[in-house]
């Protein structure tokens, strides 16, 4: 099964942000209060990510939500 394109972008998007930022997928994880293997997911499209998720994730990037997606 194909992965979803929004997937695939949103998790280039997080990864590009983390790394801009200098942070560890497992850092990322913790400042966000998800469980470290997520962040992982996330940026390899496995997880279809919650709102409630994309939030904690905005947070602690400290971005605006809009801005994962762009």
């Amino acid at each position: 099964m194909e992965k979803e394109n929004i997937l695939i972008q949103f998790g280039q998007e997080v990864q590009r942000l983390r790394n801009e930022k200098g942070l560890s997928q497992e850092q990322l994880a913790e400042i966000a209060h998800v469980h470290r293997t997520y962040i992982g997911m996330i940026e390899r499209a496995e997880k279809n990510i919650t709102l409630l998720n994309i939030e904690k994730i905005a947070k602690a990037l400290k971005v605006n939500i809009k801005d994962l997606f762009d």
